[in-house]
């Protein structure tokens, strides 16, 4: 069989498992052949179906996400490696970014609550050359993830990674704060959500779920942050479509103004918080 009829075939199974069958079956099967997709388009439509196709296929059929199998993801044009220790980056988040350069374009410090594969705080770092960062995170893969990143991106010697955990007394005396920016995108799904099976059966449940309501992070960090910010400090997190209300109330009566940003579907997405003067 053939590159191409094998990639209509792939595609065709795909169908149940993928809202993007086809480009799915195509990305796998660059991967098999070592190659680009669009190499892959070019060049090889005629060629033998590499042998490592088919498990890189099965894998797919059984909901693993794409970005987990290609351990790569691209956010915001730059390209980070995941693996099941992080949540993929998803261009919903992009929001966060904007809202925070727009918002400090001057920041020299930089905290990323939950970093994860250090997306956020590292697209940050990237845009703000002459700004310091730490993320901090409670997983230690999660950490050498954000790690890996930071290096492959060059902004190691800008970006400290630090075990913490904001449910902990006395968690954020190792940050050396105050910080101009502080960026979060804590868990904030209900624990009775239903999820995609790619969501549910493979991404780290630490950093999806978050109480009954999915405000339980909120209800800890934010109180907290007044402390970790320096005067004129903004901090940027990331909420849930339906959330908004809530967790403005939660800003609030921490003493925060709001402003509310939202995605390109027109849902709210982050919430950017200011000290009250």
């Amino acid at each position: 069989m053939t590159i191409d009829a094998a990639l209509r075939a792939a595609a065709a199974v795909l169908e149940e498992t993928s809202d993007t069958p086809r480009l799915d079956a195509e990305l796998l099967m660059a991967e098999a052949l070592g190659v680009s997709r669009s190499d892959l388009l070019l060049r090889h439509a005629r060629d033998a179906v590499p042998a490592g196709f088919a498990a890189l296929l099965e894998r797919r059929q059984a909901h693993e996400p794409i970005a987990y199998i290609l351990g790569n993801q691209e956010f915001f044009g730059l390209e980070f490696r995941v693996s099941p220790a992080v949540l993929i980056p998803r261009g919903d988040s992009e929001v966060l970014v904007e809202a925070a350069l727009a918002a400090r374009p001057d920041a020299a410090r930089v905290l990323d609550c939950g970093t994860g594969s250090g997306a956020l705080l590292l697209t940050v770092l990237h845009r703000l050359p002459r700004a310091q960062g730490v993320g901090i995170d409670r997983s230690p893969d999660a950490l050498a993830v954000a790690q890996g990143n930071a290096e492959r991106l060059h902004l190691a010697n800008r970006a400290r990674m630090i075990a913490a955990d904001w449910d902990q007394p006395d968690w954020s005396e190792a940050l050396r704060g105050p910080f101009d920016l502080v960026l979060a995108n804590p868990p904030y799904v209900e624990d009775a959500a239903p999820l995609a099976p790619s969501v549910h059966a493979h991404e780290p449940h630490g950093a999806l779920f978050a109480g009954p309501e999915g405000l339980d992070a909120y209800r800890v960090l934010i109180p907290q942050l007044p402390a970790l910010l320096a005067p004129g400090g903004v901090a940027a997190i990331e909420i849930g479509a339906s959330q908004a209300e809530a967790v403005a109330a939660i800003a609030a009566e921490a003493g925060f103004a709001h402003r509310l940003h939202r995605d390109l579907g027109g849902r709210a997405r982050v919430v950017e918080l200011s000290l009250r003067q």
